[in-house]
């Protein structure tokens, strides 16, 4: 059996219509998964002879299957058994389940209506989809009841059921640009660095970035540069672990100065370095060429 074989690992998120599925496969994609929603049950078995593959790369794979596809639900004792023989897999179920109360407040929260009662009562269709999961319900390796969970809470119980251990479930991605081409539309933070004294102006620096150390020291060596990444050194340090907290699996700051090419290119590298000591941390310099025409 090759390291390979050994190492492939497939989750499949089943459970309770409204019982937090969608939050659940978020979790697992930002924990690397390699995400499929709503597989019918009757092409797991070509699925996996995918996943076999020599080619394939992907070693962690979760699949969401529910009663969306009961048409094909038949299939799926017969096609969870085939998973029994598969010798290099590492398979697991996480049945997501919640109290009827609660399924029903939250049919009623979001004006849906139940798979299996489209036109009924939310209350006829739970039930009716109960009966037909519980013996997959026993079959599962792993049960969340989601009645009292947030969807962070949630998302913190697959962390810890799921995650490796050396696996960071938080990032923070810093990027540098040019505020001439416009906001980075994913950022969550944005400071701006125009005040800066401007690289541009000094005829050698012109052709050159941030990440030249001639052009850093230009930068840093101003009492107002050594001051700002001061004060947004102690910022960071004291919001990264609230967002964390909160939650959040990435977090994008944007450091903005006039063309993306000197000033917030050498503070965003700056950034990079402080933080990378305790997160996992990112740097890309979004317009870093765009003003030599690249």
């Amino acid at each position: 059996m090759s390291s390979k074989e050994q190492e492939t690992k497939l989750v499949i998120i089943t459970g309770m219509s409204g019982a937090g599925k969608t939050v659940a496969v978020q979790s697992f994609e930002d924990l690397g998964f390699y995400c499929v929603d709503n597989l019918p049950p009757a092409l797991l078995p070509k699925f996996l002879e995918l996943m076999r593959d020599a080619t394939n790369t992907i070693q962690k794979v979760a699949l969401v299957m529910d009663l969306r596809g009961r048409e094909f639900f038949d299939t799926l004792f017969e096609a969870l058994d085939k998973l029994g023989d598969q010798d290099w897999l590492e398979e697991h179920i996480l049945f997501l389940d919640a109290k009827d109360e609660s399924l029903v407040s939250r049919y009623k929260e979001t004006r849906r209506s139940h798979p299996l009662a489209v036109e009924g009562l939310p209350m006829e269709g739970i039930q009716l989809e109960r009966q037909m999961l519980d013996e997959l319900r026993g079959r599962a390796q792993n049960i969340i009841d989601t009645t009292d969970l947030k969807p962070k809470e949630l998302r913190d119980k697959i962390v810890d059921m799921y995650a490796e251990r050396d696996q960071a479930f938080f990032s923070v991605q810093i990027v540098s640009f040019g505020f001439k081409y416009g906001l980075p539309i994913d950022s969550d933070l944005v400071f701006d660095v125009r005040f800066l004294p401007n690289p541009h102006y000094v005829e050698n620096m012109r052709p050159l970035t941030g990440k030249n150390d001639e052009v850093a020291k230009y930068v840093f060596k101003w009492s107002d540069t050594q001051k700002f990444v001061e004060k947004i050194s102690d910022l960071l340090q004291f919001m990264l672990p609230q967002y964390k907290r909160e939650g959040k699996s990435q977090l994008v700051i944007a450091i903005g100065c006039t063309g993306g090419q000197h000033r917030s290119v050498a503070i965003a590298e700056y950034l990079s370095k402080q933080f990378s000591a305790n997160y996992v941390t990112h740097v890309s310099h979004r317009d870093i060429d765009k003003r030599k025409g690249h």
